[in-house]
């Protein structure tokens, strides 16, 4: 009877269909008193944060021994009531080129129905090619599930959800479903991104490799956790599956982000093994991070670009022809006509060859990258002047500093 009721449970069509909690009893309780005192000794011991809007947030969903007490950091630090809840994350059971979100019910748990604003999550569906409804994507899946006895702790309920499961690893599938949910990535709105970390390396490799993970997102640009990504199994660490089981759901929430003023923070970092259940020969790492929006001076990859193709084009022309960079200052980005101080890094085969810089701001900025750059090359009293025969194997890296902040990009500069 009870798995005549789950079948019905996800009949297609109009038909309202009730999500059951599939993962009770197994990742958490399915007791509701002990599920509530649970969660709420959770949050009571987790440790604290200053205070934020935060606009996402990124936790684990493993069973509760192992990952509750992490995930139990992100939550603690939501300080005020959204109008909806996206709940976003990886399949674990299903593959196609998409995502599916459930339209045709609410979700269940032990501590009651949690709603889903149907309207929305249908007009998802509606409104792009790559959103559709999948009863097998969401039937066994645990990630968001495990997500919402926490909101319903802190909110009660009063929470409208849209649970989307990303079904694929094509690049420019998970693009366009940024794009489509870009629009509601607001302040009224909260995005939870559900994903474990590294999966079956050892203690002291998941450590490594989590860090690499969690470092790349701080830097709010996609490519950089791919190539975290890609560094993990380039250095082909024994037993590792995956760097991030939710990988494309990180790597969502990123193209959402990118360009614009969004911080992301590491609040802890642990891994199955830090549990007295947990086994250091094997583990599956957890972090929680939250993502807000940074007030502070803040430069896109457009404007990084354009300050790096300034700093290579002065150092061509000090090397080269002995001549100093003149800029039509009608071209330059706003922003980089502010007075700020900057420090200009040169690098050969991956050593220091010059670093001179100020933190004084006392000119706009396009003209320090200018004239530190060109002291970097020739003025470093620790090395030699930078020779033309040397420009095709110098890295340039440049550090904004504002405020008490930098801001560091780099990018390789090859001289032909």
């Amino acid at each position: 009877m009870k798995e005549l009721l789950i079948l019905l449970f996800f009949l297609s069509g109009n038909l309202y269909a009730l999500r059951p909690a599939v993962v009770a009893g197994s990742f958490y309780s399915d007791n509701k008193n002990e599920l509530q005192t649970e969660i709420k000794t959770y949050l009571k011991n987790a440790k604290e944060f200053d205070e934020k809007s935060i606009n996402a947030l990124i936790v684990p969903h493993a069973g509760y021994v192992f990952s509750a007490n992490v995930a139990s950091i992100g939550y603690k630090t939501l300080n005020k009531k959204y109008k909806n809840i996206f709940l976003i994350g990886s399949s674990h059971y299903v593959s196609f080129n998409g995502a599916s979100t459930y339209n045709i019910g609410d979700y269940q748990t032990p501590l009651g129905n949690v709603r889903v604003n149907k309207t929305l999550a249908s007009k998802l569906i509606k409104n792009s090619k790559y959103f559709t409804f999948n009863s097998d994507a969401h039937k066994k899946e645990h990630s968001l599930e495990v997500q919402l006895p926490f909101l319903q702790t802190i909110y009660g309920d009063n929470i409208n959800i849209i649970p989307i499961i990303l079904a694929t690893s094509n690049i420019k599938t998970i693009k366009s479903i940024a794009k489509s949910l870009s629009p509601y990535f607001n302040d009224e709105n909260l995005f939870i991104i559900s994903t474990d970390l590294s999966h079956y390396p050892t203690f002291k490799d998941a450590n490594i490799v989590d860090k690499n993970i969690l470092d790349s997102l701080t830097k709010n640009n996609p490519q950089k956790f791919i190539d975290a990504l890609a560094k993990n199994e380039d250095a082909k660490i024994e037993e590792l599956q995956t760097s991030a089981c939710g990988w494309s759901s990180l790597l969502t929430l990123l193209y959402m982000t990118q360009d614009k003023p969004y911080q992301y923070e590491i609040l802890d970092y642990k891994n199955s093994a830090h549990s007295k259940y947990g086994d250091k020969k094997r583990v599956v790492g957890y972090g929680a991070m939250r993502v807000y929006k940074n007030n502070e001076f803040f430069l896109t990859s457009k404007e990084k670009q354009e300050l790096l193709n300034i700093a290579n084009l002065s150092l061509y022309q000090a090397i080269k022809n002995n001549k100093r960079l003149v800029i039509d200052e009608s071209k330059i980005s706003p922003k980089l006509k502010k007075p700020l101080g900057a420090f200009v890094t040169l690098h050969k085969d991956n050593k220091l060859r010059g670093c001179i810089g100020t933190f004084e701001p006392d000119k706009p900025l396009y003209k320090v990258i200018v004239d530190m750059t060109i002291a970097s090359a020739l003025s470093d009293s620790r090395f030699k002047k930078v020779s033309p025969d040397e420009l095709k194997n110098i890295d340039i890296e440049i550090s904004v500093s504002y405020t008490k902040k930098k801001n560091i990009f780099t990018k390789r500069d090859s001289h032909r």
